[in-house]
C-alpha cells in the first residue's frame, strides 16, 4: 500500500518546507538563477585559486565535521586560524554551499589564514543551543589538536599558529561568535590564544520591530517573514526574539559587564534589515567597556558578500566586498601578533 502524501505545514521563503511528520525539505525552490548558491562544492585536495579544501571528522561518535581551507604556503609558514560558523538562521545552509565556498576561498587566500568551517546541527530537528554546543565543541577539538592529544590534519600540524585563533561567523553565525566567545572566556584554552572575534552582519534582533526592519528593503533572499520564521524554528520552544542568543544586549541576557570576550570586529551593512539592532549591540558592548570596532558597508544589504553573482556583476557590490575583505584582513593582522 502506498503511503499517503506528507501534509505540508509551512514554509520559510524559498529555503525550507515543513511537514506534519516532522520532516524538513531544504531544497531551493526559488528562481533557478539563485540555485547554484546552495549547491555543495566537493572538497579538493589540490590547490585551486590558491586554496585547497578538505572535510575532516572531528568527533567519531557524533560524526561532527569541519571543512578546512588551506592557502598555498612556504616551508616554515605559520598562519592564523579562523574558526567559522555559517549563517542560515540556525535552520539552513552548510559550509560546503557554493556561496560560502566562493567567499571563504577568497578570504583564505587574501588574508593568508587557515579557515575551519564547522558543520552545525540545524533546527528545527536540533534547536538551539545545539548549534552553540557544536561551535564550542569544535573549539575544544582544536585545543586538543594544539595540545597534541588529537592527531591533526597535516595542514594544521605544520601550518597553524595556535596563538592566533579568531572566531568568525555570518548572520546567525555572528550570534554564535558572541556565544562561543563568552563561553571561551570561562575556560582555560591553553595553548590556544583567542585573538579576536569577527561578526559579519550578526542576527541580533528584538521582538519589537526596529526602524531599519520597517524601512530597509526586503528581498526574495532575505525578508522579515523569513527572519521571524527561522528564529521561531531555531530558538528553544516557547522563546521569542528577546532570547539572549538573539538579543544578547537585552534584559533577559547576562550583563555584558560580566562577560569576558576578545577584541571584536562587527561588520554591518547600511541597508540590512537588522542594522539598527546590530548597532544597539555594539553600543551596549562599548558601554560595557568591551573592545569593539564597527565597520559599515555603505549601500549594501544583509550578507551581500556571499552572493557572488552580485559581487562580480555590480561595481558597487564588488567594491564593498573588496573593502570588507580588506578590513577583515586588517583586523586579523593587527590583533594576531
Amino acid at each position: 500500500m502506498e503511503e499517503p502524501p506528507k501534509k505540508f505545514i509551512d514554509q520559510v521563503g524559498n529555503w525550507l518546507r515543513l511537514y506534519h511528520d516532522g520532516s524538513v525539505d531544504r531544497s531551493w525552490t526559488g528562481p533557478p538563477d539563485y540555485k547554484f548558491l546552495t549547491e555543495p562544492v566537493p572538497p579538493h585536495p589540490e590547490f585551486l585559486q590558491g586554496v585547497a579544501t578538505q572535510d575532516v571528522v572531528i568527533h567519531n561518535i557524533s560524526g561532527q565535521r569541519v571543512r578546512i581551507y588551506q592557502p598555498e604556503t612556504r616551508p616554515g609558514d605559520k598562519l592564523p586560524v579562523l574558526l567559522h560558523f555559517h549563517g542560515g538562521g540556525f535552520c539552513i545552509s552548510q559550509p560546503d554551499w557554493f556561496m560560502y565556498h566562493h567567499f571563504y576561498i577568497r578570504l583564505t587566500r587574501t588574508a593568508r589564514v587557515i579557515c575551519i568551517s564547522v558543520y552545525l546541527r540545524l533546527a528545527p530537528e536540533n534547536r538551539l543551543p545545539a548549534a552553540i554546543d557544536d561551535a564550542f565543541s569544535s573549539l575544544l577539538w582544536f585545543q586538543s589538536v594544539a595540545k597534541g592529544e588529537t592527531n591533526p590534519p597535516e595542514c594544521l600540524a605544520d601550518r597553524a599558529d595556535f596563538s592566533r585563533i579568531f572566531l568568525i561567523g555570518d548572520s546567525s553565525g555572528g550570534n554564535l561568535v558572541h556565544q562561543v566567545a563568552v563561553q571561551a572566556g570561562k575556560h582555560d584554552l591553553t595553548p590556544l590564544r583567542l585573538a579576536g572575534g569577527i561578526e559579519l552582519h550578526p542576527g541580533f534582533v528584538r521582538s519589537r520591530r526596529s526602524k531599519s526592519e520597517l524601512e530597509n528593503p526586503q528581498s526574495p533572499l532575505f525578508s522579515l517573514d523569513m527572519i521571524d520564521k527561522l528564529l521561531i524554528l531555531g530558538l528553544p520552544v516557547g522563546s521569542n526574539k528577546d532570547h539572549p542568543i538573539t538579543c544578547p544586549m537585552g534584559e533577559a541576557a547576562q550583563s555584558l559587564d560580566d562577560v569576558e570576550v576578545p577584541s571584536l570586529l562587527v561588520c554591518v551593512a547600511e541597508k540590512d534589515l537588522m542594522v539598527d539592532t546590530q548597532m544597539e549591540y555594539c553600543e551596549a558592548m562599548k558601554k560595557a567597556k568591551k573592545d569593539v570596532e564597527v565597520f559599515v558597508s555603505k549601500g549594501m544589504g544583509h550578507a551581500f558578500y556571499l552572493f557572488s553573482f552580485a559581487a562580480e556583476a555590480d561595481a558597487d557590490t564588488a567594491e564593498q566586498t573588496e573593502l570588507l575583505v580588506a578590513k577583515v584582513k586588517e583586523f586579523i593582522d593587527s590583533h594576531g601578533k
